[in-house]
């Protein structure tokens, strides 16, 4: 259950948000990690759920990379959802052998393969919507990362708050409205357990420079910036195809 005590202007934004995303009698996966935020995503489904009437269930995705930590973080994903009672699917997928098929960076190949994973198990379980567990920090990093790299008008619409995944299913992305400081305190509030990834922290990789630099930089000058650039994002999503748009 979500505490009363959580704060108030957070959890209506949050419930108000994701009800134009699901509907009663959706069939709801969750990509879970097992990190912060789709943790978060999940328990605030799971409380969701019964609300809307809802069906949901959680995949996670072991994508082969980190040997014993990554078997250690599946079966935190699997005890959790055991112990909330949601049914759970876990996919082991093979990054270094789809980077080398396409001549993809582990990055990007680790993408392509989840979302192959995230494809097979929506058709298999009979998913109407992915869930993912986005918030505002990462569309603004997201953003900014586009512009450093160089983007045409549609990196300038960041992350889409839905689209398609299949014909028949469609990603949404309930946290968009929150920053990550509302999910840690979402996740205190209800004394919720989490994985955390130490590559989040390496700097060698350009989005935590962002994160961890570029960001709190540009909010020193500008506190609201990642909500301005989450408001940006939406109406050049709109422009763009308005069908997009959550608002």
């Amino acid at each position: 259950m979500i505490k009363k005590s959580f704060n108030a202007s957070v959890l209506p934004k949050m419930r108000a948000f994701a009800g134009r995303l699901i509907a009663r009698n959706d069939a709801v996966l969750v990509g879970l990690s097992g990190g912060a935020d789709s943790v978060c995503l999940l328990h605030f489904l799971h409380y969701l759920s019964k609300e809307k009437h809802f069906r949901l269930a959680a995949l996670h995705v072991n994508h082969g990379l980190r040997g014993a930590a990554a078997r250690a973080d599946e079966r935190f994903c699997k005890e959790l959802c055991a112990a909330w009672g949601i049914e759970f699917f876990a996919c082991k997928v093979d990054v270094k052998k789809t980077a080398r098929q396409l001549d993809l960076s582990p990055e990007h190949a680790a993408r392509k393969a989840r979302y192959n994973a995230f494809s097979r198990v929506a058709r298999k379980w009979g998913a109407t919507k992915l869930a993912l567990g986005h918030h505002l920090d990462d569309q603004a990093e997201t953003i900014l990362l586009n512009l450093l790299r160089g983007t045409k008008i549609k990196g300038l619409s960041g992350i889409p708050v839905r689209r398609p995944l299949t014909p028949q299913v469609e990603i949404v992305r309930p946290l968009l409205c929150i920053t990550r400081s509302e999910t840690e305190a979402y996740l205190k509030n209800n004394k919720l357990t989490h994985i955390t990834d130490e590559s989040n922290f390496d700097d060698a990789f350009t989005r935590n420079w962002v994160r961890g630099t570029l960001l709190p930089l540009l909010e020193s000058k500008q506190p609201q910036i990642k909500k301005h650039l989450f408001q940006m994002a939406q109406e050049i999503s709109t422009w763009i195809s308005p069908k997009s748009s959550a608002q």
